[in-house]
């Protein structure tokens, strides 16, 4: 059984729609594939018919921006009611934010002599909930100014570049606590991909299953051998659950094949255990798996 659980479509950053990349996760031989763009559900009635009609198996997620202790932190959530207000008000708060920061990206760029305008970000961003560093990421890419995503990120727009703009992001143990009120789970992404530090350490684990996480995405791209090995020994010791991914986003994410990294069968039943737990305790009607 292959279970890839964190993937995008172009409803946030990826290139494929809802309908491609459930496809194309069919085409490579996954039996199980989530659907988790940021910061919205608004792929999912889509993903989920072709998944019915195609017959692989469709989990309902979503990668939710998130702080903790000032800095980015990408939390997954499954099988969360969308329609719950108090998830539904921070994700619209968090796509405002999105949406707000855009003409600064572009005003900064254009600051640096770059002819680019909101209009040619949205030529690129189309679908997409939100217009968010990706798709002025795309768009310095089609007007040839960088080769790709990663020299638009490295040069131009990661913290601390010269492009960068903050935006709106919640509390890491909120979102968490939010999640599980939905009757979701949550799992934090590429836990320490994006840090030369090892934080969260298992100390801030710890508290944060206190306040509901389930598991640690430890199998990603951004994760070396060693860090997954003392990632993998840190759930164990909490009990968490372990997933891997491809992390997935289409032409827009370099090697990071769908089905790069997979989750354990066992793990995958003890999420979805989980998430029928917390459905249960929230009392809320939950979207199911789709099988």
């Amino acid at each position: 059984m292959r279970i890839d659980l964190h993937t995008h479509s172009r409803v946030s950053d990826g290139t494929d729609s809802p309908e491609e990349l459930v496809r194309a996760a069919r085409a490579v031989g996954l039996d199980v594939v989530a659907l988790t763009d940021h910061d919205t559900a608004a792929g999912w009635d889509e993903a989920a018919a072709t998944a019915h009609e195609i017959g692989i198996e469709l989990v309902r997620g979503m990668e939710i921006s998130t702080l903790h202790q000032g800095r980015s932190v990408h939390l997954l959530g499954y099988l969360p009611d969308p329609t719950y207000e108090p998830l539904d008000r921070e994700l619209r708060h968090i796509l405002d934010g999105r949406g707000q920061r855009l003409p600064m990206m572009v005003d900064r760029l254009r600051g640096l002599g770059i002819a680019i305008t909101v209009d040619d970000v949205l030529a690129v961003s189309q679908d997409a909930a939100a217009s968010g560093r990706p798709h002025v990421a795309d768009a310095l890419v089609r007007q040839g100014v960088v080769a790709d995503r990663d020299e638009a990120f490295d040069t131009l727009l990661a913290a601390g570049r010269p492009a960068y703009v903050g935006r709106y992001a919640v509390a890491l143990d909120e979102a968490i606590r939010l999640v599980t009120a939905a009757g979701g789970v949550s799992v934090i992404a590429h836990v320490w991909g994006r840090s030369r530090s090892e934080h969260p350490d298992e100390a801030e684990l710890a508290a944060l299953q206190e306040v509901g996480l389930t598991g640690l995405e430890v199998d990603h791209q951004d994760h070396a051998p060693e860090r997954r090995e003392r990632l993998r020994g840190i759930a164990r010791d909490l009990g968490l659950v372990v997933t891997g991914s491809s992390d997935y986003h289409g032409t827009g994410k370099t090697q990071h094949d769908l089905g790069i990294n997979t989750t354990a069968p066992e793990d995958y039943h003890r999420l979805l255990e989980a998430a029928a737990a917390a459905s249960a305790a929230s009392g809320r009607e939950t979207p199911e798996v789709v099988r």
